[in-house]
């Protein structure tokens, strides 16, 4: 049950992710968590530093997603500014939304990586799906009530991981 949670790559943030590596590796799809991966949850619109990496990231011919449990009106902002496509109300980490990416886009669970700040939503979902699951800290320190109930979860799931010397909160890798 505990490699459901566990994550392929773990890094500090959205800009430390080795993406030509993940490029090499077969990632056609990044698919990003909205709230405190892409921006703490009371930031409107994206800044500039994250519009640059996205258009990074296209010109390296990603296709690039943000797949949010927020509302629309959340999710909309970022979505247009960015040029990307996006599902919100996604109920991470269930399947469904996962799934009609698969069709739509035409991709193998082996294309994608998702990229998200939590253990029970990003990274289970990305791992039910088997995509490549990466985990980044939260940049930001305020949550939504239902994340709040995930945040305390989450140092149990730690624990237990760390214990069986598998994850180790600053201790990255690839």
């Amino acid at each position: 049950m505990l490699d459901s949670f566990m994550p392929d790559i773990y890094q500090k943030s959205i800009y430390d992710i080795d993406y030509k590596k993940l490029k090499k590796n077969g990632i056609k799809c990044l698919i990003f968590d909205l709230d405190n991966t892409i921006a703490p949850i009371n930031m409107k619109k994206p800044s500039k530093k994250i519009r640059d990496l996205i258009e990074e990231l296209k010109d390296m011919k990603f296709k690039v997603l943000i797949v949010s449990n927020s509302p629309k009106k959340r999710v909309e902002p970022f979505k247009d500014i960015l040029g990307v496509d996006s599902a919100y109300l996604s109920f991470k980490p269930l399947k469904n939304k996962y799934l009609k990416i698969l069709k739509i886009y035409k991709l193998k669970p082996s294309q994608i990586a998702a990229i998200g700040d939590q253990l029970l939503t990003d990274i289970w979902g990305a791992n039910r799906m088997e995509f490549v699951s990466i985990l980044v800290n939260p940049i930001g320190t305020t949550d939504y009530v239902l994340t709040k109930f995930n945040r305390l979860v989450e140092p149990f799931i730690y624990n237990k991981l760390n214990k069986k010397d598998l994850l180790k909160k600053g201790h990255y890798y690839e």
